[in-house]
């Protein structure tokens, strides 16, 4: 055995846990949640092949349809401005003193649990005694919505949540993208009597579109995901308000027990969101630019 050959088997032998933990909590579920789809299973016995019967029962269901409009809604909520919000703090944090103070204090919240963080904003937009409302009327004389009851304000209130739990971790995204700008670009912008906005406009945001681009297509993946928020805070309600596509599944397997057409759903979710990268990946030939 030569050298190359023995260096190649070490290697598999380093890299073969993490393939085993891909094979087992990846790619076998993926490919049975494939499989489920297309049969007729409420969890006991033999599962009965429908073929595409479930699709055609997902796609027919009003539910699937405020499951997925909802998502949508909330998905068009968060990212921009969980991106802009990003973008905007990490440029005040980059060179400030005690920088390194105020990324942790941003970047807390990431690391908290989604259940600890969903049960205290569940206090916080209480309509009565929530803090939300009780600023809102000592500060400005309003009084505040029914954050979570009121069927208009049910996903802005999530997607809030949502833009507060996840801007520590872009933020840090778009940190290391700054440093990655060269100093000479704004030294020649500013030899050429460049505004602070300018700089930021023609030089910052256009070398930070490959880190704009990555976060981005991660927001909507996480968006299109999003479940637990709705689950503690409001149970979907109210009136199907908060009533998410992973939520849509939870509600078919869990509760209903049709763990074909849950399948199915969830199948249906993977191709809507392969859609959007593909379509994202797409795009970003036209205004990702990288430094040279």
């Amino acid at each position: 055995m030569n050298r190359r050959t023995a260096d190649a088997i070490w290697g598999y032998v380093f890299v073969s846990p993490q393939l085993l933990g891909l094979l087992a909590f990846s790619l076998i579920p993926l490919l049975s949640t494939f499989g489920l789809s297309m049969m007729k299973w409420d969890g006991f016995g033999a599962g009965q092949f429908i073929g595409l019967d479930n699709f055609i029962a997902t796609f027919r269901d009003e539910n699937f349809r405020i499951a997925l409009i909802n998502t949508a809604y909330y998905t068009l909520l968060v990212v921009p401005v969980g991106i802009f919000l990003a973008i905007l703090v990490a440029v005040a944090l980059n060179k400030i003193r005690g920088k390194i103070i105020y990324r942790l204090f941003y970047f807390m919240p990431v690391v908290t649990s989604s259940i600890a963080v969903s049960i205290i904003w569940l206090w916080l937009l209480n309509a009565d005694f929530g803090l939300i409302n009780v600023y809102l009327r000592q500060w400005f004389g309003i009084q505040g919505p029914n954050w979570l009851t009121d069927q208009k304000f049910v996903i802005p209130s999530i997607a809030m949540l949502s833009v507060w739990w996840g801007l520590g971790s872009n933020m840090v995204l778009f940190l290391a993208g700054l440093q990655n700008i060269p100093s000479v670009y704004y030294e020649a912008a500013e030899i050429d009597g460049a505004s602070g906005f300018r700089r930021f406009w023609h030089i910052t945001l256009p070398l930070l579109s490959p880190t704009t681009f990555f976060a981005t297509i991660m927001s909507v993946i996480g968006s299109f995901q999003v479940f637990d928020q709705s689950f503690v805070m409001t149970g979907g309600g109210p009136a199907k308000a908060s009533y998410t596509m992973v939520y849509h599944i939870y509600q078919l397997g869990f509760i209903d027990f049709t763990f074909g057409k849950s399948a199915a759903a969830a199948v249906i979710l993977f191709f809507i969101i392969l859609a959007l990268t593909l379509l994202q990946m797409y795009a970003s030939k036209r205004w990702v630019h990288y430094a040279n």
